[in-house]
């Protein structure tokens, strides 16, 4: 292929981002150029959002900015609207407003997935997903702040509204998000007179018969025990009927009310896909080759949670890799290195990861892990989980930052301080200032759950 190969990446997370790496290392001067869109200027880790949204780590640490590390790539802040690959260019929307058409003679599409939303009546308008640093610091606040409204309310079915905390889904992301919420709150009221213990209630819903299933049974079953064990209410096999103005009704007859709703019940491709002419399978993904190439579009190149990616560890032909960011990275890698492969002429590796295992983190000082068949539970689980997320960590810069972070919080505890004026920082302003009709809390709050949600139907 000739000089000056136009390099397109679609998105800047866990492929996008590593995958840019990869060619910025490897690529010989002049022999490429390498152009990143994507709507945020940084990479999110997120393994490590649950601790961001606890207190345990900065929220800043989490994220990796790409101009810092892609420093010979063209970084855009924009969102990829289409993709015509007939015409080899995409379509896209840039953070100053404007459209425009950019050409590319590689393209690799890596927009990741967005949270799933199911037709729940009150989710739109209620609910937060846990896909962002945004979210969790909100989450964070947000959680925060319903202990500062309690503690000040008479009306006693308004106290138990605001201490009554759902997550939606049992995987990972809900688990995880769950268990360091919960143990933040039950640290915080320490510093609340007259709010208990036992005032606190947290609800997890999953509609499967167990949760996180990539741990096995028993290490599930475990799992369950130690939420139980921290007065965490799980409900199994039962599914959400409703949660209109927060007045939630389960399947199984249970009726509650709460002010706070995380969904984290799966994920599915980034909907930017439909408007683009790649091939995709029955689930929205992305069809590929063992190799990482778009089937029939060699110039095109996908990994991560938007491709279906042959598993040859499988003996089931069909079986594809798990949208995770396990294979994500390692993918990544290969798709680096089979780019620059394909502009030299030479010959492609294929993809082939077995499955290493799993850890997972229950709140301060618990886990759960499987790592090459080997259980482990408890505080060694859970060393185990800092220790394999820190070290995939991009960049020593970042790795650094949230070791400090967490001797921090080992020597001086958590941090317990609700910033909610983040969230409508020109409420006071327009107070003072006579505005006769500033935003109050709870309009805002309801607008940024709904942003929030819709931000993830529509995300690149």
């Amino acid at each position: 292929m000739a000089r000056n190969t136009r390099i397109v990446v679609v998105g800047g997370g866990y492929v996008g981002m590593y995958t840019a790496l990869r060619l910025q290392k490897k690529l010989r001067r002049g022999e490429a150029s390498i152009t990143v869109i994507d709507p945020q200027s940084h990479m999110t880790y997120q393994p490590f959002l649950p601790e961001a949204s606890a207190g345990s780590i900065e929220p800043r640490h989490v994220v990796v900015p790409l101009r810092r590390v892609l420093r010979k790539c063209h970084h855009l802040t924009g969102r990829v609207t289409e993709i015509n690959h007939a015409n080899r260019e995409i379509t896209a929307e840039m953070a100053a407003g404007h459209i425009t058409k950019i050409g590319y003679d590689i393209l690799v599409v890596a927009p990741g997935s967005v949270a799933r939303v199911l037709p729940v009546p009150g989710l739109a308008e209620r609910g937060i997903s846990f896909k962002s640093v945004g979210e969790a610091i909100y989450l964070r606040n947000h959680v925060l702040s319903r202990l500062d409204a309690a503690s000040t309310t008479l009306d006693p079915k308004l106290r138990r509204k605001l201490l009554t905390f759902l997550v939606v889904g049992g995987g990972y992301a809900g688990v995880e998000a769950l268990a360091e919420l919960a143990d933040m709150s039950r640290y915080a009221i320490r510093y609340y007179e007259n709010i208990n213990r036992e005032d606190l209630r947290w609800v997890l819903v999953e509609a499967a018969n167990r949760i996180m299933p990539e741990v096995g049974p028993k290490m599930g079953r475990y799992t369950v025990e130690r939420l139980l064990d921290a007065d965490i209410e799980v409900n199994l096999d039962t599914r959400v009927l409703s949660m209109v103005d927060g007045h939630v009704k389960l399947d199984d007859g249970t009726e509650f009310d709460t002010d706070t709703i995380i969904w984290t019940a799966g994920v599915k491709p980034n909907p930017m896909l439909e408007n683009t002419d790649l091939p995709r399978d029955e689930r929205g993904r992305i069809k590929c080759t063992t190799a990482l190439q778009v089937v029939g579009m060699p110039e095109v190149w996908s990994a991560g949670d938007c491709a279906a990616v042959p598993d040859l560890t499988k003996k089931d032909p069909n079986a594809t890799t798990s949208p995770s960011a396990q294979h994500a990275v390692r993918q990544a890698k290969v798709l680096g290195d089979n780019i620059v492969a394909y502009l030299r002429g030479k010959s492609l590796k294929q993809y082939k990861h077995s499955y290493a295992g799993s850890v997972a983190s229950l709140g301060l000082y618990k886990g759960v892990a499987e790592i090459y068949g080997i259980k482990l539970r408890g505080i060694v689980a859970w060393f185990m989980h800092r220790t394999y997320h820190v070290s995939r960590m991009p960049t020593w810069n970042r790795r650094i930052r949230i070791v400090f972070d967490w001797t921090g919080a080992l020597v001086l505890g958590r941090e317990v301080v609700s910033l909610g004026q983040i969230h409508d920082p020109r409420a006071e302003f327009s107070r003072v200032a006579g505005n006769p009709t500033p935003p109050g809390p709870p309009a805002e709050e309801a607008r940024a759950r709904t942003t929030e949600v819709a931000a993830g139907r529509a995300s690149a």
